[in-house]
């Protein structure tokens, strides 16, 4: 038996596409799961989209936070309408994939969700320069320094999906070219590998490490500065005005960084059906939520929508 780092010699026949199992394989499941991830992806794209169209016409959201705010929107658009596509056609016919799609598809996955937690790590920054540095709010976060923040968030995005391309891109697939998921992720690709992946392993744990452990630490220094001043505030409205405009982003947050140790802190004895079922919070319903996490207890939100409903009644 040929062990799973080990290549066939001259009688490899390099695999050129992919078969992606998709979700469930059970018949009956089919249909109804096709409709449910179709109702989510709408919603996620009305919503994302919702929330960057009236950022965009009112001036008033003109701000660092709604700078970020956009470009999570943006982002949690992209990234779901990477995925999301070819999960529904798993479950309506067979999903064929190929070479080069598989590894654009787990390119721009990758690009965009760590542009996530960079974009929720500079609005946790900015949230601290506006609570606790109010005075030097205006300096700390102009919009050259807004725009450098993003520029360093697509930069780091760009590095670590293309790390990931780059070591995956050295392996050769010549034996079984069915992936038990419904997207290229890096785990059921590597386990199709016949040569060795100890490099690629390596680059994962790098990539997450450094991506996951640099935004979280800021994270947590940030709200506990924050929560620190917030508790030296004497009045009551003065705590609550502060916390509230927290609150949504620690929601997303917790969110976002909940779902990824939920799936990336599993046993390793987890089998990959138990995978496919732990990424649909982070891959679906976290770009969906945002939207309304943003919206429903945010006042500035709720105003420019009904300056734009009054000029959608006029026009009509």
């Amino acid at each position: 038996m040929i062990g799973r780092g080990m290549a066939f010699g001259n009688s490899s026949i390099t695999v050129k596409e992919f078969f992606l199992l998709g979700l469930t394989q059970q018949p009956e499941l089919q249909l109804p799961l096709f409709f449910l991830f179709l109702a989510i992806f709408v919603v996620s794209i009305v919503g994302n989209m919702g929330l960057i169209v009236l950022i965009v016409l009112n001036p008033h959201l003109h701000t660092p936070m709604y700078y970020f705010l956009f470009n999570l929107s943006f982002t949690d658009l992209c990234y779901s309408s990477v995925i999301t596509p070819k999960m529904l056609v798993s479950f309506v016919k067979q999903n064929i994939i190929s070479h080069a799609e598989c590894m654009t598809q787990l390119f721009f996955f990758a690009f965009f969700v760590i542009d996530e937690c960079y974009i929720l790590t500079a609005m946790a920054y900015d949230r601290y320069a506006a609570i606790c540095k109010p005075l030097l709010y205006q300096v700390t976060m102009s919009y050259q320094v807004c725009h450098l923040m993003i520029v360093g968030v697509y930069v780091m995005g760009f590095v670590g999906g293309m790390a990931h391309i780059v070591c995956m891109l050295r392996l050769t697939f010549c034996d079984s070219n069915i992936i038990n998921h419904y997207m290229c992720d890096i785990p059921p690709l590597l386990q199709l590998s016949c040569t060795s992946t100890a490099i690629n392993e390596l680059m994962v744990f790098i990539v997450v490490g450094v991506n996951v452990t640099m935004p979280s630490l800021t994270i947590f220094i940030s709200y506990t500065l924050i929560l620190s001043n917030i508790l030296s505030i004497r009045s009551t409205e003065g705590r609550s005005k502060a916390f509230s405009t927290c609150g949504s982003h620690v929601i997303a947050v917790s969110l976002f960084f909940g779902a990824a140790a939920f799936m990336y802190l599993k046993p390793s004895s987890a089998s990959m059906d138990e995978d496919k079922v732990s990424t649909i919070f982070l891959y679906h319903c976290e770009p969906n939520v945002n939207p309304f996490i943003y919206s429903l207890w945010n006042n500035d939100v709720h105003i420019a929508l009904r300056k734009n409903k009054r000029k959608i009644c006029f026009l009509s």
